[in-house]
């Protein structure tokens, strides 16, 4: 699977009831997905001098305060192209104007040939295969509604969260009252269970959520829990029992991880929840998701490919600053396998790529190495991942590992951050939380820069922070 999630390695606290699932003959014909790569996107009715129609107002704000260029990637993919890609036959299913390409399904893999001789299409790729069989979940899983009195530790405001925010110096932000407030966080994971109903998540706010796998679920509330595991470490706000690093923080939720199968078309589906966020003005990315394997050896990737470039995925993330974006990435969970190097778009230019740290701040054994096939240092830095205090689709509470759940501690961090620097751009975050990290005088490919200091990239990016009072919130260590 492409989350990283070690469920081997999990410390659950006490049992839950699993969600039912049967497995069921894969509906209808043998079925493709093909990306189709198009020449151009000459003709387009769409101008870079009125970006009202494809952009939202906060996303050309967001470009505007950090002084970004529209360019032709901005552009929607041709609409008249498209057209005559479903002439043939074939259904278009998604598109990334990023990358000028769109992917489209069909039973017939013969109609794609007269895709491919379309002048307006420069290649095509077949990228999905139709599983034999597949899991459906029968329900949503049970969950609680209270957590239980051993779960709450009134000593601190943090409760079981203190540790993993505390190491990244975000109470010293919280208690100055940047706790996210006004910064968008997209989610990008492959389902959030029972999210939209545990009481303390339900008080998370959230924006909205979009589907962009195909067949897209019913209900991405339905589908798999590593979505909520992902969102609580970041916007839960239960004093003397569970904190997130961005309490106040807003927030989509975008499924784009296909758990039946493992193929490329998923760099797709995360390349359009990428530009969905863009567009609708979204900060900050969290994702936990990577590839670098699939159900077809063939596609799989080599590590002279990891270079931020080679990947549609990597592509696609290294866009993302230039749009005035702070991408935020699980490193990956392949330490100890023979693969060990971070995934795709782990290796992205310009994002924070997130390995795991233990409690005593060492390395985690599974988590992911660099440096990326053209020498960049990777990971950029480490978080709490071994383990990260979460909470399940079932609503309870438990210690979990993986730089699945290290990436959106830092990816709640950056919003803290930013809402204390809001002149800084997405280039200028970055570089400040590499800036700030322990190992930053002598980085490596194991640890990067080091577990970042966030109060002291909010005092070197802006001095007046020092001279401030501390606000009087109930926060105690």
């Amino acid at each position: 699977m492409s989350i990283f999630l070690l469920l081997a390695f999990a410390l659950a606290i006490g049992a839950s009831p699993a969600v039912q699932e049967r497995k069921v003959k894969y509906p209808g014909d043998k079925t493709y997905i093909y990306r189709v790569t198009l020449a151009d996107k000459r003709g387009t009715p769409f101008s870079l001098s009125r970006p009202a129609r494809y952009l939202s107002a906060k996303a050309i704000e967001r470009r505007r305060r950090q002084h970004l260029e529209l360019d032709s990637t901005d552009l929607p993919v041709n609409p008249a192209y498209l057209k005559a890609i479903r002439q043939k036959g074939v259904s278009v299913v998604g598109v990334s104007k990023w990358n000028n390409t769109a992917i489209v399904r069909t039973t017939n893999p013969q109609l794609v040939d007269s895709v491919a001789a379309l002048a307006c299409v420069k290649g095509v790729r077949r990228v999905w295969t139709s599983p034999d069989s597949v899991n459906v979940s029968q329900s949503r899983a049970r969950f609680h509604t209270d957590f239980n009195r051993w779960d709450s530790i009134r000593r601190t405001h943090y409760g079981v969260t203190y540790e993993q925010v505390a190491m990244l110096g975000g109470q010293m932000l919280h208690r100055r009252g940047y706790t996210g407030r006004d910064k968008v966080i997209a989610v990008l994971d492959g389902g959030f269970m029972n999210s939209d109903c545990i009481p303390c998540m339900k008080e998370i706010n959230v924006i909205g959520s979009r589907d962009f796998v195909e067949p897209p679920s019913t209900d991405v509330f339905k589908e798999m829990e590593h979505g909520t595991k992902v969102l609580s470490v970041i916007g839960v706000n239960r004093p003397g029992v569970f904190v997130g690093t961005a309490p106040d923080a807003s927030f989509w939720l975008l499924r784009c991880e296909d758990s039946t199968s493992e193929y490329p078309v998923e760099e797709d589906y995360w390349a359009s929840a990428a530009e969905f966020a863009d567009s609708a003005g979204v900060d900050i990315i969290s994702s936990s998701l990577g590839f670098h394997a699939f159900d077809e050896p063939s596609a799989n990737y080599k590590l002279s490919q990891l270079d931020g470039r080679t990947a549609l995925i990597s592509r696609t993330a290294s866009m993302l600053a230039a749009k005035g974006i702070v991408l935020v990435c699980s490193a990956g969970n392949d330490g100890m396998a023979s693969w060990k190097k971070i995934n795709v778009p782990a290796d992205a230019d310009e994002i924070i790529t997130v390995g795991a740290v233990t409690p005593d701040r060492r390395n985690a054994a599974f988590s992911s190495i660099g440096p990326t096939a053209d020498g960049r240092v990777k990971p950029d830095v480490m978080a709490l991942g071994s383990p990260t205090a979460v909470i399940t689709g079932r609503g309870t509470i438990i210690r979990d590992v993986g730089t699945s759940f290290s990436a959106p501690l830092v990816a709640g961090m950056v919003a803290c951050l930013w809402q204390a620097l809001p002149d800084a751009t997405a280039r200028d975050i970055i570089a400040l939380v590499r800036r700030c990290a322990s190992n930053y005088a002598t980085p490596d490919n194991i640890n990067g820069y080091g577990i970042p200091d966030f109060w002291k990239a909010a005092v070197e990016g802006n001095h007046e922070l020092k001279n401030m009072n501390v606000r009087k919130v109930p926060i105690h260590q």
